[in-house]
């Protein structure tokens, strides 16, 4: 993590507009907002494609692995949000979120990501993400905290349904990037997100550095998130990756052309 923030801060919009030298394709504009995603944790399952399928708007296509649709429980903590080059905005602090997501492939083709749902505990960030981006945040009561490699999250909707997700993971050893299999960097490799408005498909870019992945293991898991989102419950033990976390640039959404 601190390679990282040594070499790659939120003001250096020059660095990310041209090509990335990792997986990154980089931003063909400037960046509307960036911010920290720390002490992260991947959780995925396969799914049945048709059953995910008929959850996304017309026009999005599932992008699936081996045959699988894969959904993501994703639990981490946001930080030091900034707009443009301006400095972090004090008021968005700091705050743990917990995102429900699959993989699908945009009318441009590029491999993205779509949002079933977003938890934060914190209104104003919820209420900006939804007006810059349209995503499905909701708002509610939430906490993280660590202990060495153990980390814990918790989030409860405020509404609709006042559902909750409680998730404890102990991070693993470091991974080269040739030690990740070909789902792993399906699963993380994704530099886009798509949301739907209005019936009409809409995607901003992604960019951050190479993840800086870990192993880990689920010590305890009590989701009703992922249900929420109107898939089944999910069956087996979760493909589990996790990272200390990176800086993250966003560019405002727009139509696909």
């Amino acid at each position: 993590m601190e390679a990282v923030s040594k070499h790659l801060r939120h003001d250096q919009v020059g660095t990310i507009l041209s090509s990335g030298t990792y997986p990154s394709p980089g931003l063909s504009q400037a960046p509307l907002m960036s911010q920290w995603w720390e002490d992260l944790a991947f959780l995925h399952w396969p799914y049945d494609p048709a059953i995910v399928q008929g959850l996304l708007p017309e026009g999005l296509v599932l992008d699936t692995h081996d045959d699988a649709a894969w959904v993501g429980l994703i639990p981490f903590t946001m930080k030091d949000i900034r707009f443009r080059r301006g400095p972090a905005v004090p008021i968005l602090g700091t705050f743990p979120e917990v995102n429900v997501r699959t993989y699908v492939v945009g009318p441009n083709g590029d491999r993205a990501v779509w949002f079933f749902s977003l938890d934060v505990p914190r209104l104003i960030p919820s209420l900006v993400a939804k007006t810059v981006f349209d995503l499905p945040y909701h708002w509610g009561a939430g906490k993280a905290r660590k202990s060495g490699d153990m980390h814990h999250w918790s989030v409860r909707r405020r509404s609709p349904g006042r559902v909750s997700s409680e998730i404890a993971v102990e991070f693993g050893e470091p991974l080269a990037r040739s030690q990740l299999t070909s789902l792993e960097r399906f699963l993380t490799d994704r530099w886009s997100l798509v949301t739907c408005t209005r019936g009409r498909l809409r995607h901003a870019q992604i960019h951050h550095p190479q993840w800086q992945l870990r192993r880990g293991q689920v010590v305890h898991l009590a989701d009703q998130l992922v249900e929420a989102a109107g898939l089944p419950t999910p069956e087996g033990q979760p493909t589990v990756l996790t990272s200390d976390g990176v800086p993250v640039w966003a560019t405002r959404s727009s139509s696909f052309s």
